[in-house]
């Protein structure tokens, strides 16, 4: 009997199993997947280990300290990384050790990369790089076998300089949890970098435009030893930095001259913006099958980087008439602002669909600001608004982006700058989890603060305008008329400006007067001459 129950049971297991093998089968056959193709996929996974992706390395780099200009203290501190590359023995008999790296921090487009590869160039050493997203997958490992390749590829070259761009996305906060891929690879690079001494002659540089949010193990001593922070250039860095990238332009003045009327125009811009200035100019004046790139086609870049593309748009008489008073509104109230910054040029000509008005705008080269400074910054970009209000009796979309600005800088003056009268010298921050580390209590009368601050300043616009009003009301006919108005024309309209806080801007505005004043002699000049028609002897 046993046996018969056993093999009873024995055949329908069998059974089972070949139903859901054919069940299997008829699955795949239905829903496409073929063996071939599941067997390469497994292969595949299982060889995935081995495909890491390589660095990239870059032997006799030509870009030198003389290609980079506007970055002199960051040029300062990196010249001691060049010294020591080129002569590590001196250091050594010394019994010196030098840093093992640096990170380079600052704004976008300020120059760290490049200046990475001018050491390189300068040192005369292979150059490795790799960014942070390059290291990072889904698959736990193989973030740190790759910075383990990377680093034993260095030390084979030595002398050599490793980079890695945008560290951020692989060296943040480490979270209390742990384990997971970006964990894994921020620990590989820890320990490689405790594993090589000053003696493999390799320096790491990584790159960074928040170096604020990256893990403390990164930024202590043994490590990335210094800090070398880059900034938007001066007035004089972006003079250099203009004449580095007019080199090989062909233009109708000298690269220096030019250099010198653009720099007070490119008030925070970044050397990647001015580089992409002296690109666009180039394309303008080859699309006008110009000879030579004129100072206008300079300008016509920068309002194209600024305010985008003209767009061929068509406007209604009303909707000239709605942009011109927020243009206008917001330049009468700037202009009556002693910290505000100053009006150099306004159009009603469309760069998109939600920019449908442009108005080029200097602010001030000072690192530092007062508080009256960041309320006037409010105070002026409220004027559009207001000014729609008073003179349609209703408000639009088009003061969208002034309102989130004004909301940022009230912002920031009561939780960053502690500026505000009841959190006065507090400053609010978040904890290393990104969670808010005060109490609900405090973030209301942030809120509230934030709130009082713009209101006293929307007050403060009303009472400008309505002071004014007959000013903007001709300023925006006089924009309806022309399209565009420069300094000149505004100040015909407006007058003087009657107080202006920086005068190195003040400057600015007087020498971008008398290169408009230059231009109107020329132009005058050049349409003289060619009305001049030789008439011929009719004998």
């Amino acid at each position: 009997m046993r046996s018969h129950k056993e093999l009873s049971h024995k055949l329908f297991g069998v059974g089972v199993g070949v139903i859901q093998v054919l069940f299997i089968l008829w699955f795949m056959r239905a829903t496409g997947v073929n063996l071939k193709n599941l067997s390469k996929t497994m292969n595949r996974s299982d060889n995935f280990g081995k495909n890491i992706k390589k660095y990239n390395v870059e032997k006799g780099i030509k870009i030198t300290f003389d290609n980079i200009a506007g970055c002199e203290n960051p040029k300062l501190e990196m010249k001691e990384f060049v010294d020591f590359l080129k002569n590590p023995e001196k250091y050594h008999k010394a019994g010196a050790k030098l840093p093992k790296g640096a990170l380079l921090g600052g704004p976008p487009g300020t120059g760290k990369t490049l200046m990475a590869k001018a050491c390189a160039g300068e040192s005369n050493v292979p150059f490795f790089y790799m960014s942070g997203s390059d290291f990072v997958e889904k698959y736990v490992g193989v973030g740190a076998s790759r910075v383990r390749k990377l680093f034993e590829a260095a030390r084979k070259e030595a002398p050599a300089i490793i980079f890695i761009d945008e560290i951020d996305a692989v060296g943040r906060q480490r979270s209390s949890m742990g384990g997971g891929e970006k964990d894994s690879t921020l620990n590989q690079l820890l320990v490689e970098m405790d594993g090589f001494s000053s003696k493999d002659n390799v320096v790491i540089f990584a790159a960074s435009n928040r170096l604020d949010i990256l893990d403390k193990a990164l930024k202590r001593p043994g490590r990335f030893d210094r800090m070398i922070e880059f900034s938007l250039p001066n007035r004089e860095e972006r003079e250099a930095i203009y004449q580095i990238h007019l080199k090989g332009l062909v233009t109708s003045q000298a690269h220096d001259i030019i250099a010198k009327k653009l720099s007070p125009l490119s008030t925070g811009f970044s050397g990647a913006d001015i580089k992409n200035i002296c690109n666009e100019a180039a394309i303008i004046a080859a699309r006008a099958s110009k000879l030579s790139i004129e100072m206008i086609d300079f300008e016509r870049a920068i309002e194209r980087v600024v305010g985008g593309l003209e767009k061929k748009i068509t406007l209604t008489p009303e909707e000239k008439r709605l942009i011109a008073i927020n243009e206008a509104g917001k330049a009468v109230v700037s202009w009556f602002l002693e910290y505000a910054p100053s009006l150099l040029k306004m159009s009603i000509i469309p760069r998109s669909k939600t920019n449908l008005g442009f108005s080029q705008y200097i602010p001030s080269d000072d690192k530092i600001q007062i508080e009256a400074a960041l309320r006037d910054n409010i105070c002026y970009k409220l004027g559009g608004r207001c000014a729609e209000e008073m003179f349609f009796g209703e408000v639009t979309t088009g003061a969208q982006k002034d309102l989130e600005k004004c909301y940022e800088i009230a912002h920031n003056i009561v939780t960053k700058l502690g500026m505000a009268k009841s959190l006065y010298n507090v400053r609010l921050h978040y904890n290393e989890f990104g969670q808010k580390a005060y109490s609900d209590k405090t973030n209301q009368q942030a809120d509230e603060e934030t709130e009082k601050i713009i209101k006293e300043e929307l007050v403060r616009c009303k009472q400008i305008l309505k002071e004014k009003k007959d000013l903007v009301d001709k300023l925006a006919d006089r924009l309806i008329e022309k399209e565009t108005l420069d300094i000149i024309q505004i100040k015909e309209v407006l007058g003087p400006r009657p107080k202006i806080s920086d005068e190195a801007l003040q400057k600015t505005i007087d020498d971008v007067e008398d290169m408009l004043k230059k231009r109107e002699e020329e132009d005058k000049a050049k349409a003289a001459k060619t009305q001049q028609v030789i008439i011929p002897n009719p004998t």
